[in-house]
């Protein structure tokens, strides 16, 4: 199965996307790693993309589209994808289509993980990541928080919060990520592949609206 995961921050897609890759065996792509491994790789594309991202410059959807494209293309997505942050506009969705077909792929289920705007900023100003493993923490949700006060369960080291978790920043990004969205929602609804899920209670609560969805 090949699903596109659209949420708004702090809702949890880190989190449901991670439950679904240990259950299904899904490949996460997420468009924000693939740039930084290529800004890493030390290729002539990464050297820019490394520049670029420094900068703060919008990456051009072909560069991105591209990177999606070699991804797609390797073997352990054989059980399906999840994509992270991928599409974020019309534009990107129809972009998006081009490639699956050469591919002879598509999406299976597009879910968006409704929240409301309060409880989202809750958990966002609550987000602790371990540094180190990657793993998602928050100090309040009882099911989220660590075993130890700001250490990480597996690691054991200090867990870190992200700089713009503020709720000036909060706002601003989700009201942008919301006006922004909807076109988008509109067009898979369109498609009849859109599944818009609670996401209001617990990840397991969240997780089991989901697989009654993708099964």
């Amino acid at each position: 199965m090949n699903i596109i995961f659209v949420a708004p921050p702090a809702a949890g897609k880190g989190t449901q996307s991670n439950l679904l890759v240990e259950k299904y065996g899904l490949a996460h792509i997420s468009t924000g790693d693939l740039l930084r491994e290529e800004s890493n790789s030390g290729s002539e594309l990464g050297n820019k993309l490394k520049v670029e991202l420094t900068t703060g410059k919008l990456i051009s959807d072909e560069i991105v589209i591209n990177l999606l494209k070699n991804r797609l293309m390797k073997d352990d997505i054989k059980n399906g994808f999840i994509l992270d942050g991928y599409p974020r506009s019309l534009e990107q969705a129809r972009l998006l289509e081009g490639i699956l077909d050469e591919l002879n792929m598509k999406i299976d289920h597009v879910l968006y993980l409704d929240m409301d705007k309060e409880l989202a900023m809750h958990r966002a100003l609550g987000r602790l990541t371990c540094p180190k493993c990657g793993k998602g923490y928050n100090k309040y949700e009882e099911v989220m928080k660590p075993k130890v006060d700001g250490k990480c369960d597996d690691c054991h080291v200090d867990l870190e919060c992200r700089s713009d978790d503020n709720e000036e920043t909060f706002n601003t990004r989700f009201d942008t990520y919301i006006n922004n969205t909807q076109p988008l929602l509109d067009y898979y609804k369109e498609r009849e592949l859109l599944t818009v899920i609670d996401n209001s209670g617990t990840p397991e609560e969240t997780f089991n609206k989901i697989k009654e969805v993708i099964i």
